[in-house]
């Protein structure tokens, strides 16, 4: 069971990581958004500050396609967990294995998210100023505690029960 819900977990994690990256730094601290470096960035995709209206629209708009990406992520993640899982549905969601999967996932998404948009492109940092740089790679060691946090907790945690499996009587 445990390698069962290693996707759906990861899928989980990289959504609802999304979600807390979005609606904590985009939405609630206002740090940044999408597109909040773009006229510094190490690609030419415009200049939208959100300090104009225009630009502040086109951060929202890309923050809304980012939102939706992280939905999906989490409807992909549901939707392939409740497809392995027949039996102790209950349990799932109280298992190490499963959360361990979840948090390995956020941490994905902080890496994933954090070289390729605030290194690479440079379209958005974590926030702007003096202390930028620091900000960036601590969103980065985050991600990299997460993940090893959640490998440990998955692995901690047991599989269930293979009574609670059901039986393949195809041989399958």
């Amino acid at each position: 069971m445990r390698g069962r819900i290693a996707l759906p977990g990861i899928l989980l994690g990289v959504g609802l990581g999304g979600f807390v990256d979005g609606i904590l730094l985009h939405q609630i601290l206002q740090w940044h958004h999408m597109l909040s470096s773009s006229g510094s960035a190490n690609i030419d995709i415009g200049d939208y500050p959100v300090t104009t209206v225009h630009g502040l629209e086109m951060n929202t708009l890309w923050d809304g396609v980012f939102h939706t990406i992280t939905w999906l992520a989490v409807l992909a993640g549901l939707g392939i967990l409740y497809s392995r899982v027949t039996h102790s549905r209950g349990r799932l969601w109280a298992s190490r294995v499963l959360w361990g999967w979840i948090l390995v996932g956020w941490g994905v998404f902080n890496v994933v998210e954090g070289v390729i948009d605030h290194h690479i492109l440079g379209i958005h940092h974590v926030i702007s100023g003096e202390y930028q740089g620091a900000a960036d790679i601590a969103f980065l060691v985050l991600g990299a505690v997460l993940i090893l946090v959640g490998w440990l907790v998955q692995r901690s945690g047991r599989s269930l029960d293979s009574a609670d499996r059901p039986e393949r009587a195809s041989g399958r």
